[in-house]
């Protein structure tokens, strides 16, 4: 049985938004102050999404993977995830805020077994960074609207990644990550992926061989691992998705 005790004050504030009526939890986390800006920066990435969605075969046995450019760039998810079925809906460089806002874009159209989020850019990104608290409250946010779209469906968190490009914010990071950890702890049917065991060397610093040469992004190495990691966590939840 997952704990339901709230070990921070955030923890205790994303589960109030969580459980609250949607209205209400848009205006704790305060969406109206970054629409304008989303907009106009991920118009045409949305509008693609869309004319994608008219394309795709659904399938009820799908995962479904939303987030920023290291989903973007994983140009053989398909392959890698295998044997399961992979919809990519990352556009890069997008944050919390941005998922939050395009929520029923991206959720909606799609029925799928479960749902894998990886935002990498509210800290250490371009832009203002966000505190640790309102990261975990739009992360609740959203996994209230994968619920209200499809009750069942098991929701996955993949932590921020440590990289030598973001290294000084690492920090502040960690305590992102480690709420969204504990969010998800406390929530139904949600699961945090640790992935500091994959990226980080004897020196608890990022392994470089793992990235490109932004030392940010990840290469087929870190793709591969990184793959393994995820289909590990589907594993042991979606025990009858299991593929011979």
């Amino acid at each position: 049985m997952k704990s339901q005790h709230l070990r921070s004050f955030w923890i205790a504030l994303a589960l109030a938004f969580y459980t609250t009526g949607q209205a209400n939890a848009q205006e704790s986390v305060d969406l109206e102050k970054y629409k304008a800006e989303a907009a106009e920066k991920w118009r045409e990435d949305i509008k693609a999404f869309g004319v994608a969605n008219d394309r795709l075969s659904q399938s009820t046995d799908a995962i479904l993977f939303v987030g920023s450019s290291s989903f973007r760039r994983w140009e053989d998810m398909e392959k890698d995830m295998l044997p399961y079925l992979s919809i990519n809906r990352g556009f890069g460089g997008s944050k919390w805020s941005d998922v939050a806002i395009f929520a029923d874009q991206l959720i909606s159209p799609h029925q799928f077994r479960a749902i894998v989020f990886f935002v990498g850019n509210d800290i250490g990104g371009k832009g203002k960074d966000k505190a640790p608290e309102e990261v975990v409250a739009l992360a609740a946010y959203v996994r209230k609207k994968v619920k209200e779209h499809q009750p069942e469906a098991a929701a996955f968190f993949i932590a921020t990644t440590p990289t030598e490009k973001r290294w000084e914010h690492w920090p502040q990071i960690k305590l992102a990550n480690n709420a969204v950890r504990e969010f998800c702890e406390a929530t139904e049917n949600t699961w945090f992926i640790g992935t500091e065991s994959i990226f980080f060397d004897e020196k608890i610093k990022p392994r470089p061989e793992l990235f490109v040469d932004d030392k940010l992004h990840m290469n087929q190495d870190g793709y591969t691992r990184w793959a393994a990691a995820i289909k590990s966590h589907l594993d042991s939840v979606l025990v009858d998705d299991k593929r011979q």
